[in-house]
């Protein structure tokens, strides 16, 4: 997974887990991976040295404070008045009678219409997430949105979000995309759902475990997760809890208003700046109030704005100001913004550079605002509920200033202009408090969840500055757990050396406080209790499938003495792949005149990728995606090991060559198959499938990337990795997270000289400098590769 906001391939269709690989790879990388200038990085901690570790405790506040689910053995119950709900929090109502299983998300009333969202329903969906949406559009939801993305429940019914949604975010962003009960949603659940209608009410329950062990998983056992839906044919909703294990959820009613009613509260008038381009100079901004829930904010700008998919758009920034107090006169537009507002929403171009710039786009980022920008001849609005920061507040001061590709300074400034806000009731509340008197609430919802994601730019400078510019890539690891309903991260960085040829660029190495070392790391830090932070699975546990480490005990068991699988293997997996993404999955073929991409992000399923120098298995894909294909001369190919990352594995020709290890003459031939289709197994369960090859050569790749550069005789063979446990304020890390990121560090070393074939050294240590010289590493050569 590369890159940030989050960050998995073609080749994990159809399994849950594998769905996200290439969501994760594309979308995340489109969106930070391609912009020519970022915010740069502040450091948002201390650090110092623990052995070889490095130890990063986090300024206060800096992510927020979790808020964990806390309605177990409470029933939630909300009961129509006018165009809203009334709620309140009281004992336990729980039917022990759970009806009949439902096969798939469909539910048809019998009995009576349910009222809700300004209509009466006599269907809906019932997701297996903890979820019930109504209408044609009900299984869509968020996943129909600009910029939003599938997770894996949207097959299950009910609410889609996407898969690196924060919950927080997410809760926020649902508002008026579908009509929605959200009575546990979380990402991700699987198990059994149930429905008993009665002639006034259907009662739905879901009994239902968080993700077992997989490399995202946190957990090796299924977890218990029992609550309930009430829908009565007056509109009464409840929603009941007698024995949830998870802690973050959003829970919460999500009607869609259609009124659309604005009120305009405010219009700021700026100046005419013939100086910048007219689509830079903003002449005014029109702040108003709808259906007196959402705010929205409408930008107009001297000329037209650039559409989406100008390859002019990426690092264009909109910010808005919403403060309590007026900016002191000091403030001048700096590319960092002014770190002192209460609430600051953005409109950035996002996009990919190169041959994809045209998939270029706007997003929204901020507290409260909803992702979606429109854009319209010369204006752009967004629009979203108000931050969380100005609850209460009866008057703000709002202020604006634009930001150009490349520029450190802003290059057009909206003054601050007092607007006063009415009494808006916002939809977020703590529901363990709710009473009759609160309300009525047109939505309604809270959201669950664990602490928030740091900024990654800000953790790479916070290494960077306190123990100087000596890391190529960075690690971390946590006693905590944050906002993402996966136990991995993507990866993402500067792309620090200057390589060419490999189809990415290095850009943005001030935004990382790099002057030119740092290349690539973890987005946001693994939790120390994930499956992926533990040794082994525990003694016991038995596989469900070949996607479980367990699986494998046996196969893997064979190179220890002691029988047992080498340690750490899922953070092998993790790293060895975030860490490959520094030069992989980018490059092109030209063939036959046709240009052919080999990934995107991760190498295509159907790309031959053989690895050189196995980890632990005789046959590997590459860690960066592809399989191993044999050639049944009859137009069908058996993959003997596909792109799954699970167990780990090593680098292909192809990988090892972008890495600058290998020269271009060390790679053999290999082939593309497109148009796979499933055609059986063989004797042993490999799939065999029909498809179409396409020979593809080292050449074809450097005739559209040119030759990589610096080539072998130049390019870099030595590697240091800063392996960094990060702990909360006034913390100290404990003995488990020590041990266990101790232990990953070690096996990332052999790891590394593994799979490079010794031609590649890698350090994992706070006290190496970038002047300090390796010894120079021992050379194999790949098996099959000509010298």
């Amino acid at each position: 997974m590369a890159s940030e906001s989050r960050h998995k391939q073609e080749r994990y269709k159809g399994l849950p887990l594998k769905v996200g690989f290439l969501i994760a790879g594309v979308l995340l990388a489109n969106i930070a991976y391609a912009q020519p200038r970022q915010e740069p990085g502040h450091s948002i901690g201390k650090v110092s040295t623990e052995g070889n570790l490095i130890v990063m405790e986090l300024d206060e506040g800096v992510l927020g404070k979790a808020n964990l689910f806390d309605l177990v053995g409470r029933t939630l119950r909300f009961v129509p008045e006018g165009q809203g709900y009334r709620g309140e929090n009281v004992a336990l109502q729980w039917d022990a009678d759970f009806g009949t299983p439902l096969s798939g998300p469909q539910v048809t009333l019998h009995n009576f219409k349910f009222p809700y969202s300004g209509k009466s329903w006599d269907t809906f969906s019932v997701g297996s997430n903890g979820s019930i949406t109504f209408g044609a559009d009900s299984e869509r939801g968020e996943a129909n949105r600009p910029g939003r993305v599938a997770a894996e429940g949207g097959r299950g019914g009910g609410v889609t979000i996407g898969r690196f949604d924060q919950l927080t975010q997410a809760a926020r962003t649902l508002i008026n995309t579908v009509p929605a009960i959200c009575v546990f949603l979380k990402p991700r659940l699987s198990g059994s759902r149930y429905i008993k209608e009665a002639p006034d009410r259907i009662t739905i329950t879901w009994d239902l475990t968080e993700p077992v062990g997989g490399i995202q998983d946190f957990t090796w056992v299924k977890t218990t997760n029992r609550f309930q839906a009430v829908l009565r044919s007056d509109g009464v909703i409840e929603m009941s809890y007698e024995q949830v294990a998870a802690k973050d959820a959003i829970v919460g009613l999500y009607p869609v208003l259609t009124a659309g009613k604005e009120q305009v509260l405010a219009t700021l008038t700026g100046k005419k700046n013939v100086s910048v381009a007219p689509h830079f100079n903003i002449q005014k901004i029109n702040v108003a109030l709808v259906d007196n829930l959402f705010v929205k904010v409408t930008l107009e700008a001297r000329g037209p704005v650039l559409p989406e998919g100008d390859p002019a758009l990426p690092g264009i920034a909109y910010r808005i100001y919403f403060d309590r107090h007026k900016p002191s006169a000091a403030h001048s537009g700096s590319a960092e913004g002014n770190p002192q507002a209460d609430a600051v929403w953005t409109i950035r171009g996002f996009g990919a550079q190169g041959r994809a710039a045209s998939r270029s786009r706007y997003f929204a980022t901020g507290p409260g605002v909803s992702g979606e920008v429109k854009a319209s001849a010369n204006t752009l609005s967004i629009q979203g509920i108000l931050p969380a920061a100005l609850k209460g507040v009866d008057q703000v001061t709002v202020y604006a200033e634009v930001i150009a590709p490349g520029n450190p300074t802003a290059v057009d400034q909206v003054s601050p202009h007092d607007v006063r806000l009415p009494a808006i009731r916002g939809p977020e509340v703590d529901l363990s408090s709710l009473t009759r008197q609160d309300g009525p609430f047109a939505v309604v919802y809270e959201s669950f969840h664990y602490l928030a994601l740091p900024n990654s730019r800000d953790l790479a400078c916070t290494v960077i500055k306190g123990l100087g510019d000596n890391f190529d890539f960075l690690a971390y690891y946590s006693d905590f757990r944050v906002d993402n309903q996966e136990a991995g991260t993507p990866s993402n960085g500067p792309l620090g050396g200057n390589v060419t040829g490999i189809g990415a660029t290095q850009r943005g190495l001030e935004s990382y406080c790099s002057s030119g070392r740092f290349q690539w790391a973890f987005v946001q830090p693994v939790y120390v209790g994930s499956n992926q932070m533990q040794e082994r699975p525990p003694d016991g546990v038995t596989a469900n499938n070949n996607r479980d480490i367990a699986f494998y005990a046996g196969q893997l068991g064979e190179r220890s003495p002691d029988g047992k699988m080498l340690g750490y293997n899922l953070a092998m997996s993790q790293i060895g792949h975030e860490m490959g993404h520094r030069w992989a999955a980018f490059v092109s073929a030209k063939v036959n005149g046709e240009t052919i991409p080999l990934g995107p992000t991760h190498w295509a399923r159907g790309l031959q990728a053989p690895v050189a120098f196995p980890y632990q298995r005789p046959i590997e894909a590459s860690a960066m995606g592809g399989g191993v294909w044999l050639d049944n001369f009859d137009g069908t190919y058996t993959q003997l090991d596909d792109d799954y990352y699970v167990p780990a594995t090593g680098w292909s020709y192809l990988d090892l060559y972008l890495m600058g290890l290998i020269t271009a003459e060390e790679v053999p031939d290999f082939f593309l198959l497109r148009n796979l289709t499933l055609a059986g197994r063989d004797g042993n369960g490999h799939p065999i499938f029909k498809a179409d090859r396409v020979k593809v050569t080292i050449q074809d790749v450097i005739a559209v990337e040119g030759p990589r550069l610096p080539a072998v005789t130049q390019s870099q063979k030595n590697f240091n990795t800063g392996i960094v446990v990060v702990v909360e304020h006034g913390n100290k890390p404990t003995r488990e997270l020590i041990e266990r990121a101790n232990g990953i560090r070690e096996r990332w070393i052999d790891y590394w000289a593994t799979t490079t074939g010794h031609r590649s050294s890698m350090t994992a240590s706070p006290h190496v400098s970038a002047s300090e010289a390796q010894g120079k590493p021992s050379v194999a050569t790949p098996t099959g590769a000509s010298k």
